[in-house]
């Protein structure tokens, strides 16, 4: 069997729905004919119940939340509680679970209502992803940073752990699972709009090796990932890991990471900002940047200074050179003020 529609294979998963429930809603437990958990996401409680069999009342695998008022069948827990946008990706994950092999193809025919499927926008799934993350401390993630030289590492509040993050090369792949670092992208009132994902190698020594082992989701343009809040000094880079190696020379220093240089170059200015940094890459895009945000800037009438590295980024300078020296070559490049509120106000 080369496809299955969603109706088979909601049935099929009806048909093993206690095992179902272990699977994706392991925060809850079986009570007589139901599976009782908090909702659909796999919170602890009791408000949802899930039907194991077949009865006078209703067919098995139907769930209903009592609180919220949502009902649905097995491939929406399997949905909600992944976090999955692509009903391609919950019928690949429903056959897998299943094992059976996976759809080359499902027909729009077969495709699911938009009211069903939750028509999310791709900011709403961004949030359900953060939510579904969790601290970084012993985690891949960590191990990660620390093997890039990254120790200063508290306060780093915008980056989450998520253990089994979902990856599909392209529509014609099946997905695959690994650990990934969660950025929160957000806006100058903090608000989430957006999530950056690095996929991970499985002992956090390195990046997943796959194609594309960075990927963004939600609302980007003017907005960055953020460690500190900016007032009247902040400095802007495109890549996290760029902007943490400077962290671990000026950790009292505002930082956005924008993830692109036409992200970077957009950027969207605190109101009260009169200085910005901006951390270029030694590369043609990372000039563009700089001249436009000099352009942009001029008009607002702030400072713009370029901080430059000696090698490609200032991770490779971290990695290479270590600490001190990195703070060797940022000194001559600060205002003067900030070396005193920033770099020399922090201990060697």
């Amino acid at each position: 069997m080369t496809g299955h529609d969603a109706g088979d294979l909601a049935r099929r998963l009806a048909e093993n729905a206690e095992a179902v429930c272990r699977r994706y809603l392991s925060a809850g437990r079986r009570h007589g004919n139901y599976w009782l958990v908090g909702d659909v996401r796999n919170v602890s409680g009791r408000s949802l119940f899930v039907r194991l069999r077949d009865t006078a009342n209703g067919r098995a695998g139907k769930w209903t939340d009592a609180q919220s008022g949502e009902h649905g069948d097995l491939l929406d827990v399997i949905r909600e509680s992944l976090g999955l946008l692509d009903f391609r990706d919950v019928t690949d994950e429903a056959s897998a679970f299943l094992s059976l092999p996976r759809p080359d193809s499902v027909p729009p025919s077969q495709d699911r209502p938009a009211r069903e499927r939750g028509s999310a926008s791709s900011s709403e799934a961004a949030r359900r992803l953060w939510a579904m993350s969790g601290p970084i401390a012993g985690t891949q993630v960590e191990a990660y940073l620390r093997r890039r030289d990254m120790t200063l590492l508290h306060g780093a509040g915008a980056l989450r752990f998520h253990p089994r993050c979902f990856y599909r090369p392209d529509e014609h792949s099946p997905t695959e699972t690994w650990p990934a670092m969660i950025a929160a992208v957000t806006d100058l009132d903090g608000t989430l709009t957006g999530v950056h994902r690095t996929w991970l190698a499985a002992d956090g020594r390195g990046k997943a090796p796959v194609d594309h082992p960075r990927r963004a989701l939600g609302g980007l343009l003017g907005h960055a990932v953020r460690f500190g809040v900016a007032s009247d000094v902040l400095a802007a880079g495109e890549g996290i890991e760029t902007v943490l190696s400077l962290r671990q020379i000026l950790p009292d220093l505002p930082l956005a990471a924008c993830l692109s240089s036409a992200h970077l170059a957009a950027v969207i200015f605190p109101p009260l900002l009169r200085r910005l940094y901006v951390l270029r890459d030694d590369d043609p895009a990372g000039d563009q940047a700089l001249a436009k945000l000099h352009a942009r800037a001029s008009d607002a009438g702030i400072e713009v200074i370029g901080l430059s590295p000696r090698l490609g980024d200032f991770n490779d300078d971290l990695r290479a050179f270590g600490r001190g020296a990195l703070r060797a070559i940022l000194h001559p490049q600060l205002a003067p003020s900030d070396v005193a509120r920033f770099l020399e106000a922090v201990g060697t």
